[in-house]
């Protein structure tokens, strides 16, 4: 049976509120519906960015101490004001919507101590918009001992199993943190966190220029990338371990650039999300013969045009090109998991997050 799903995201790169509305089954997307954007407020940022800082120290993933408590109610209206809105300029009916999936806005992944943490209050979300609500999505995996991340390669395969092109593709998501999922035919599906995403770059971007991005990456087709830093950076030793693997958003905070100007940091910051992204492949059973681009990065012209030098000969497409939405993707997805978890789906694979088995999740919330 066909369900309306509409998914919500609130990504690692903290800008806002993605809407997105499919049609689904929980295996495949009949349809795409419209989607929708709601942007966090400069003051509301600034609490989210505080709350990342504060939940560092969380002593259990319900806690909600100090500014998080503050955070959380900011996710939770922001997400109620987008429902609101995204229904009101589609005149589309809260009983129209099946099930809605909340993803919240992750303040803490540290998959190793078996700790998720999505904030956001989905009984009062629910209450809110009138539909039931579908979260914490991730939290079943890691207690399992997953990694809890990537949670979008099953709609990753869906959206490619369309395409009837040959494998191995990659579906490279890009947005505070970057991730893969490599696809082979229907049976062989991976996925991993390759490194930073836009969230280096977006930082520093906020920090030396005001600017919340480095828009169609202009800052850093002026500048010139330091390969001795990125070379030095690229030692992390996460970069060597084998899929599955997931990062934290700020696990690579503590990287300082060496002063320059800001054209050069922004050069040096896309060049090493480029670089962290090439030295995945030689993990993978074989090299894609095609690269498509999802999420912010796909809209940094400097970042596609890096990545095509790094990964040629195979092409590396924006999902726009394909009529798939690069920017609603992540919201589609939360959707498309909200389905799956209604039927009692598998969201996520050992080869995917490093889960023991094929494993469900997400809760339920009604209003």
């Amino acid at each position: 049976m066909m369900l309306t799903a509409l998914g919500l995201m609130s990504g690692t790169s903290l800008d806002g509120v993605d809407v997105a509305m499919i049609e689904t089954d929980g295996r495949r997307v009949k349809s795409f519906g419209p989607s929708g954007y709601r942007p966090y407020t400069e003051t509301e940022r600034r609490v989210l960015m505080q709350a990342l800082t504060e939940a560092v120290h969380l002593p259990q993933r319900d806690a909600r101490p100090g500014i998080l408590r503050e955070a959380e109610r900011v996710v939770t209206v922001a997400h109620a004001e987008a429902v609101a809105s995204f229904t009101a300029q589609n005149r589309i009916a809260f009983e129209d919507i099946d099930i809605v999936g909340f993803h919240g806005q992750t303040v803490l992944h540290r998959p190793a101590e078996r700790m998720t943490v999505q904030i956001g209050d989905a009984a009062a979300l629910a209450r809110a918009i009138h539909i039931p609500v579908m979260h914490d999505f991730r939290a079943a995996d890691v207690a399992a001992g997953g990694q809890g991340a990537p949670f979008v390669p099953v709609y990753h395969r869906a959206l490619a199993q369309s395409l009837e092109r040959e494998g191995p593709m990659v579906v490279l998501n890009i947005g505070g943190v970057s991730n893969i999922t490599y696809i082979d035919g229907g049976d062989i599906l991976i996925a991993c966190d390759t490194g930073p995403g836009n969230a280096l770059l977006d930082d520093f971007m906020y920090r030396v220029t005001s600017q919340r991005f480095d828009c169609d990456g202009r800052m850093a087709a002026q500048g010139k990338a330091d390969e001795a830093w990125i070379a030095e950076a690229l030692k992390h030793p996460f970069f060597a371990l084998p899929p599955p693997k997931s990062l934290d958003r700020n696990d690579f905070a503590k990287l300082v650039l060496r002063d320059m100007p800001p054209a050069d940091g922004a050069a040096t910051l896309t060049a090493f999300t480029v670089a962290a992204i090439a030295r995945v492949v030689p993990l993978l059973p074989k090299r894609p013969r095609s690269w498509i681009v999802v999420g912010g990065g796909a809209r940094n012209f400097t970042m596609l045009r890096m990545l095509r030098e790094r990964l040629q000969p195979a092409p590396v497409e924006a999902a726009d090109t394909l009529g798939w939405s690069a920017d609603a993707i992540e919201a589609q997805a939360f959707g498309f998991l909200a389905a799956r978890g209604l039927k009692g789906l598998p969201l996520s694979y050992p080869a995917t997050t490093g889960v023991p088995l094929p494993m469900t999740g997400g809760v339920i919330a009604r209003p």
